[in-house]
């Protein structure tokens, strides 16, 4: 009887203590300029309340005064920097918004394209794998870069340093470090904005329920409004 009691209590303890299983994750890269920023604003906005948005780790070190050396230790402090960020952004929206589905603008691997010496190294240095980055993100939804046409590609970011030239190199790379997650998602650099809102969309709905977070998103508007 009382080990009953005990093996009864263990299983208790084991369910309390066990993690809760977190809400999907979801990554949107790709190459400089494009059209990230644009997207995940109109997602943001469409799905507000439905789910977690989440800001690049890169624009809140650059836009704070990080500096941005060019020789190598100094881009492999940078690129370390960025995956710390990166992962305690990700943290920290785990606990303040653990029951809605993260959007995440640029992933932990995306640092491997900046990094000298490549993908191998650059998990090495994170202490990290492959196979690990990619469960962390249930899927992948890659933008090519508009630099394939120099004619698109905007200049008037000034946190934005890539030729189209350079662009076009950092977009391949991306592109084959991430392809190989199974839940990849290509959107295409010859598409129009809206056309690139409407494939982000569908690649969404492939991933999440988006009948269920608009309605998520009602529930609370209705809450919003009866409250006193």
């Amino acid at each position: 009887m009382a080990s009953t009691k005990r093996s009864k209590a263990k299983k208790q303890a084991s369910r309390e203590s066990a993690p809760a299983p977190r809400m999907p994750r979801v990554v949107f890269t790709g190459g400089p300029a494009a059209g990230k920023t644009a997207v995940l604003d109109v997602l943001r906005r469409h799905l507000a309340g439905g789910v977690a948005v989440l800001p690049e780790a890169a624009t809140i070190l650059f836009t704070g005064g990080f500096p941005r050396p060019k020789d190598v230790a100094g881009r492999r402090h940078v690129q370390q920097a960025i995956f710390q960020v990166q992962r305690s952004i990700e943290g920290i929206y785990g606990i303040e918004h653990p029951d809605v589905p993260h959007i995440c603008d640029r992933g932990g691997l995306d640092g491997a394209a900046y990094w000298p010496g490549g993908l191998s190294r650059f998990l090495g240095a994170m202490g990290t794998t492959l196979d690990s980055e990619y469960r962390r993100y249930d899927a992948v939804i890659f933008m090519e870069t508009s630099a394939y046409d120099e004619h698109a590609y905007p200049a008037e970011n000034p946190y934005r340093t890539e030729t189209p030239a350079q662009a076009r190199k950092i977009d391949r790379t991306l592109r084959e470090i991430w392809e190989g997650h199974p839940q990849f998602f290509l959107v295409g650099r010859e598409v129009k904005f809206y056309e690139k809102v409407a494939s982000c969309m569908l690649a969404l709905s492939q991933v999440l329920d988006l009948g269920e977070l608009n309605g998520r998103k009602a529930r609370k508007a209705r809450a919003a409004r009866q409250s006193p």
